[in-house]
């Protein structure tokens, strides 16, 4: 089953430890070692794999949803993230949204299943980011290994693959810190300003992110990672959420009104999910005014 079984109680208000160092997480750092499985996830006319590995055996954690600040739920498959390819194939299938040469950026990516679609569909750059370098290094790795086909692998030490002159690498860390990594990003330390840059090939076109806006505490610093990222003025983020979060106050609702209030972004209901299987879910595409 999805579902959240962690927001089914009050989000705890002990300080949370401070966030892991944010770090490029490399494809040689995969252990074989690691009992990884693959299960097939049928969108359709697509299919995906999704790997499961045991969060006991990664993190040394109990299998658990969520330990906030210290592991995000990225070994689960959360339904925004299957919501969120759907919508991206309706999209491309109406001529919305084009991935060809474009630098995208998977936000909290755990599987990584729409920055594995966007790599099928042609884009340049793509770009993972999760909290945890161990979802990376035991989760999204393989995964994008076990889906995509060999010319468009990662390459195990290099992050450019000549063959598809596709860009695939992996980034750990908070997003209060992790813009300091981003490659398109362009970050200064002598006045700590960030912003996507000013060239042509400055900041991500399309930015992705399912199931990471449940917590309200993590609201502001996610986005503001999305617009020191975005290119400017065509970049495009797509989100994939329930409407409320039971027991933590976050969902669609709260995140765009703090969007409207910014005044600097668009957003548009791309598509509303009432299955029955959890609360109402959607996928919104933002863009800069």
């Amino acid at each position: 089953m999805f579902g959240l079984s962690f927001l089914d109680s009050k989000e705890d208000e002990t300080p949370l430890p401070p966030p892991p160092p944010s770090l490029e997480v490399l494809p040689s750092e995969v252990s074989p070692s690691l009992n990884f499985t693959l299960e097939p996830v049928n969108l359709g006319e697509l299919t995906l794999l999704k790997g499961r590995v045991s969060t006991k055996e990664v993190l040394g954690l109990p299998n658990s949803d969520l330990v906030p600040g210290v592991y995000e739920g990225g070994l689960k498959l959360w339904e925004g993230s299957i919501d969120l390819v759907k919508a991206l194939r309706l999209d491309v299938q109406n001529g919305n949204i084009s991935f060809s040469g474009k630098r995208v950026l998977e936000l909290g990516c755990g599987h990584g299943l729409p920055g594995i679609f966007a790599c099928f569909e042609g884009a340049a750059v793509i770009h993972f980011q999760d909290f945890n370098a161990e979802v990376l290094r035991y989760l999204t790795i393989p995964n994008v290994i076990a889906n995509v086909p060999k010319k468009l692998q990662p390459a195990a030490t290099i992050e450019t693959n000549c063959q598809s002159g596709a860009e695939v690498r992996f980034f750990a860390g908070d997003w209060s810190q992790i813009h300091q990594l981003l490659p398109c990003v362009k970050y200064d330390e002598k006045d700590l300003n960030c912003h996507p840059g000013d060239g042509p090939t400055s900041g991500y076109d399309i930015i992705l992110m399912a199931e990471t806006i449940y917590s309200v505490s993590a609201h502001q610093s996610l986005y503001g990672l999305i617009k020191k990222s975005i290119s400017r003025p065509h970049g495009v983020v797509y989100l994939a959420a329930k409407k409320h979060y039971f027991g933590v106050g976050g969902g669609t609702r709260r995140f765009l009104s703090m969007v409207e209030n910014d005044s600097s972004m668009d957003a548009c209901l791309v598509a509303e999910v009432a299955d029955g299987s959890s609360n109402v879910r959607e996928v919104w595409k933002l863009s800069v005014k």
